[in-house]
This record gives structure tokens, sequence and C-alpha cells, in this order.
């Protein structure tokens, strides 16, 4: 009685090699499911510093419209340069009130740097060069290209 207890307490080799054999296929299953997350997840990330950055862009241009900062000549009421938005601009009419859009200039996931490919409103649409006379659009310099096909750039 005692040689057949001690037979039943363990497994077998079979049953280990079944448990292994699943494991490494859950596994096979999983690893490519973490990659596609963290992929997206650095999407998400990159679209939203776009929208941040884009959106102070036109909340700059707003005001620069309605007459409560000033308007440099040759820059269509755009920030002539990214840093103006964190920096500040002086707002017409009151003494040592700066207008600040951004907080910081966001790092570009896809790069891991704070450098950004920039668009003048008086260059193409497409344009991957800066003519320098504002800041009408912003791209990542990334050449990667998205889950759904477009590259990064093109954003």
């Amino acid at each position: 009685m005692t040689l057949r207890r001690r037979w039943e307490r363990g497994f077998t080799l079979a049953e280990l090699v079944m448990v292994a054999a699943v494991l490494v296929i859950l596994a096979s299953v999983t690893l490519p499911i973490a990659k596609f997350t963290a992929r997206r997840t650095k999407e998400m990330e990159l679209r939203s510093a776009l929208r941040q950055m884009r959106s102070a862009v036109d909340e700059y241009k707003r005001y620069s419209d309605m007459g409560l900062i000033p308007v440099d000549l040759g820059t269509e009421g755009y920030p002539t340069e990214l840093e103006l938005l964190v920096e500040g601009v002086d707002v017409v009419g009151q003494v040592d009130k700066k207008l600040k859009l951004l907080r910081r200039i966001p790092v570009d996931p896809m790069t891991g740097e704070a450098e950004w490919g920039l668009r003048s409103y008086q260059d193409d649409a497409d344009s991957t060069s800066w003519g320098g006379e504002n800041v009408y659009d912003i791209y990542s310099l990334s050449e990667g290209v998205g889950l759904n096909g477009v590259p990064y750039s093109q954003w």
C-alpha cells in the first residue's frame, strides 16, 4: 500500500510535457499582442502630443486675430517659433502679463526627442522643409509607418 501511494503522488512525464507545451503556446500568442499594445500606446501618445501643439498654435492664431497679442509682419498671425508657445508672448494692453499656451514642448514618442518637423503657412501642405516664416503645422520626424499604414510624418 505504501508503494502504491508513492507512485500516485507525483506527475507523469507525459503530463509535464503537455503542461510545458501549453505554456509555450500561450507565450507565443501573447508576445505579438504585447508588441502591438506597446506600439499602439506610442501612437496614442503621438496623436495626443500633435493635438496639444496644434491646438496651442490655433489658440495663438485666435488671440492674434482678436488683436490681443502683437503680430509680426510676414507671420500671418502664427507664432514665429514653437518655443514661443512655452516662453509666452506679451498681451496687448497689460503690463507684465504673458500668454503661455504650452507648459513644455512634448517629446515625440516615436523618436524619443522633443524635436518636431515644422511647416509655415507659406509652405506646401506636404513640404518636409520649414520656410521659417512662422509655425503653421507640426509633424513627427519619425520615418516609421503607423499601424494604419500611414507614415507618422503625415499624421
